[in-house]
């Protein structure tokens, strides 16, 4: 069976999977991960080729491709630094192949969820998806400034430790929702401006993501009638 064939079989199915994908590696393995269990890690690794193959056959774009694997050298690479002696070298190339990781599944999540035709269940979920995607990006983000700035943020320190990356999404998701704790927040005037992007999508998302769904299920029900 060719790749066409595969995507138009488990293009729509693939969101769902990913979806899962993403909530196990957010809410399973990052909390472990931040309890020190190393082999976790390496089950990180495992879900971040699968990632790969899931976008290869949901976009089947070279481009995408492409991107996805220079993430994933850059986790590999990074991974191997980290065992040798761990410092803001590895834990910038991890940053930045979830930036990679990030934006270039928004792209193919956006692209196969919104496109024309019906609004099928696969597609509601890809929705979810595309919103902790974003939630991913900026936790790469915030990562960036904090080693840039180690005062950019109170309450949360961006170091290489196992525990950063569930700090990191729970600091991402608490501006996302707009939720605000207060234990974490952002000092260094691009940190603040990053959280308001971040806010401000997080609010108007659910609402712009309505009316496109609505609009997508009325004209495939025009077309059909």
């Amino acid at each position: 069976m060719s790749v066409e064939q595969l995507r138009q079989r488990w293009g729509d199915s693939l969101l769902t999977v990913l979806t899962g994908v993403i909530l196990v590696m957010m809410f399973v393995v990052a909390p472990l991960q931040a309890l020190g269990l190393f082999e976790f890690q390496v089950f990180e690794l495992l879900l971040a080729i699968f990632l790969v193959g899931g976008v290869f056959l949901m976009s089947g774009s070279a481009l995408a491709v492409v991107a996805m694997l220079v993430a994933l050298a850059m986790i590999v690479v990074g991974a191997i630094l980290r065992i040798r002696s761990p410092s803001i070298l590895d834990l910038n190339l991890f940053a930045g192949s979830w930036l990679i990781v990030g934006v270039t599944m928004a792209v193919t999540v956006a692209r196969a969820t919104f496109a024309p035709g019906r609004v099928t269940y696969h597609r509601v979920i890809g929705a979810v998806l595309l919103y902790l995607t974003v939630a991913v990006i900026f936790a790469a983000l915030y990562t960036f400034i904090g080693t840039l700035v180690p005062s950019a943020f109170s309450g949360m320190k961006v170091e290489d430790s196992p525990k950063l990356a569930s700090q990191l999404i729970y600091f991402s998701f608490a501006t996302l929702t707009t939720t605000g704790y207060g234990d974490v927040a952002p000092l260094h005037p691009i940190a603040r401006s990053l959280c308001n992007v971040e806010a401000i999508f997080g609010q108007l998302y659910p609402a712009t993501l309505l009316a496109r769904l609505v609009t997508l299920e009325l004209a495939h029900r025009d077309q059909d009638s």
